[in-house]
Parts: structure tokens; sequence; C-alpha cells
């Protein structure tokens, strides 16, 4: 049963000064947290006793909730699942004393939805992307949203953050070529793209900053092939993420992939 101290630690993992404070966040879905739990130490595993049963998932510690009103207290969202876990934070190595990665990395300029992040992941997910690398203002991998919105993806990539105009020079030593999208960019159909690299993806409102710019050296642009001019002017971050990455692999990877599937 959970304690009201329990009861009090989960409610303020809801916001980020207290996963911080205690190095912790919540997920919830059975499919999310099995898909988590190989990544992530799973500190208290909440939900109905015969549903936590049939898991078969090692934690810390097994609180068996049966109130339905408990659920939602503690829950973030509207329509609470029958699971909910508290995972510990990892702790990962600075980014900044770490060599250049093989393949692309995806690197976000102050993405400030939460939903758009945890897509943004899932995405990285689905083309074998393993790092993505975040500015400071950046919304937070471990927010409940952002986790919901991975759909148990962040298990398999990496997220950290850091000042970007210093992790982006440094690897610019490294002769790592850095891609960045524009509106004003360059045809990325018409461009040839290198199997590895910077990819950077700037905020939904005002794009790439101007600390950043000077750091790209090709600058991309999806076209917009509707022939009306009341079209939208953008796409969603997140799904010019998807474009982006697709036409990357697409010409990189996909005959490697293909063979494999055969």
């Amino acid at each position: 049963m959970l304690t009201r101290q329990q009861i009090k630690l989960i409610s303020s993992l809801k916001y980020k000064k207290y996963r911080d404070r205690h190095q912790l966040f919540v997920a919830e879905g059975r499919k999310i947290i099995e898909d988590l739990c190989p990544a992530f130490r799973c500190r208290y595993l909440v939900g109905e006793e015969a549903e936590i049963k049939t898991l078969g998932i090692d934690a810390h510690e097994y609180l068996y909730v049966d109130d339905a009103d408990l659920l939602r207290q503690i829950s973030s969202l509207s329509t609470p699942h029958r699971l909910l876990a508290v995972f510990e934070k990892p702790t990962r190595p600075d980014i900044n004393n770490m060599p250049p990665t093989k393949g692309l990395t995806i690197v976000l300029d102050g993405i400030q939805d939460t939903g758009n992040l945890g897509t943004i992941v899932r995405i990285a997910d689905w083309f074998g992307i393993r790092q993505i690398v975040c500015s400071p203002d950046t919304a937070d991998i471990y927010n409940p949203k952002s986790v919901q919105a991975t759909m148990g993806a962040m298990a398999n990539v990496d997220v950290a953050y850091t000042d970007l105009p210093d992790f982006v020079g440094r690897m610019k030593l490294f002769d790592t070529h850095v891609y960045g999208t524009f509106l004003e960019g360059n045809n990325i159909y018409r461009r040839t793209l290198t199997p590895s690299g910077l990819i950077v993806m700037g905020n939904e409102g005002k794009g790439i900053s101007e600390r950043l710019t000077p750091y790209i050296d090709t600058r991309l642009s999806i076209p917009n092939f509707s022939p009306e001019s009341h079209s939208s002017e953008s796409l969603n971050v997140a799904v010019a993420t998807a474009v982006v990455c697709s036409e990357f692999l697409r010409g990189t990877y996909a005959d490697d992939v293909l063979a494999k599937q055969m």
C-alpha cells in the first residue's frame, strides 16, 4: 500500500525540480514500463496486484493499489493506466568528454513542446539514431508527457543536455559535418547527404538560434509541394525530423536494411 510520503513523492515528480532533486521519473502503462525496464532501474511499481504479478518485472518495491481515485491522484494523465512505475534517472557521462559517435546525431535547439521531444526520440529510435543532444532550454526528456510520447523509445536513445555551440564547435574539430534545417535552406532532395554528422533541428517558432547558426555547414529545407498560396508556412518539428531522417537514411542504409529483412 502507498504511504502518504510515497504519494507525495510520486506526485511531485510531475515537476522538473523534484525529478532533478530525487533523480527519479515516472512512466505509465504496461508496454512503456516493459520497454523501459531493461534500460532503467525501477524504484516503485505501482498498480493493481494482479496486473503487477503478470509483468514479471524486477522492482525495488511493489506497491499494490486497487483504488482508482488514488491512481488518478498520482497520475499525470487525464485517464490513468492501471500501472505506474517510478524509475531512477541514469548517471550519464559528460557528453563533452566523449569522442564523436559514428553515424548521425540529432541536435535539438530549444524544442519546447514535450510531445514533440518524445516523438523525436521515437523517430530517432525508428531510424536507428542512438544519440540526441539538446540545448539546456529544450524540454525535459523525463517530463511525464515526454516519457509517454517516446512510447518506450527512450530506452534505446541516449538524450543529453549541454551548451550547443560548445558541443557543436568541438565536434567540428573532428571534421564532423553539421546540417541544419531552415525555411530558406537547400532542397534536401537535391543534396548529397553523408552517412554521419549532426542534424540540427530548431525551435518550433524561431528555428535555429543565432548562436548556433554560424556552425552550420549545410542548410537544408523540405520543399513545399502545395500549389496553393495559402498552404502551411512550415512543418511541425517532429514531422520535419522524420522527413529529414528518412532522406538521410534512404540512400545510405536502405539497401542494407532491406537485404537483412529478406
